[in-house]
């Protein structure tokens, strides 16, 4: 049995899928648009116009695979309240480097610093919403 984050971007899923390429080094797995989908009536309820936005995606940070999607392409931000993704290296200038990244359009909710349980941990919503909780293996 496995669980997976998978996040909804609403319609900026690409542009969340290069950023964390950019900020984290993700690679991307795989990627379906709407209008490649073999059920012609996937994103059927999306408003028109979305056929090139991304039915479905796979994308690897690290060891883990995380899987995204558009949705249905309201646009909303609404973020991911009660849910936050731990990001968890190898050392403290990794940590600052990937906390910066991505807090590079987002906002900082914890500064990182020393605590009895990580030698640095931070906490940070993206520009997409998403919550990063950034830890030292200590």
């Amino acid at each position: 049995m496995t669980v997976q984050a998978y996040l909804s971007f609403e319609g900026r899923c690409e542009e969340a899928l290069e950023f964390y390429r950019s900020a984290l080094g993700a690679t991307i797995e795989m990627m379906m648009r709407f209008k490649e989908s073999p059920d012609k009536n996937a994103g059927a309820t999306n408003p028109p116009g979305t056929e090139n936005k991304i039915l479905h995606a796979a994308f690897r940070v690290g060891d883990t695979t995380l899987m995204a999607s558009d949705g249905r392409c309201t646009g909303s931000q609404h973020g991911y309240q009660g849910i936050a993704l731990a990001l968890t290296v190898d050392d403290i200038p990794t940590a600052d480097r990937r906390f910066a990244a991505l807090a590079d359009g987002g906002q900082v909710l914890q500064p990182l610093g020393q605590t009895f349980f990580s030698p640095r941990f931070g906490m940070v919503t993206d520009r997409f919403g998403v919550m990063w909780m950034v830890l030292v293996r200590q």
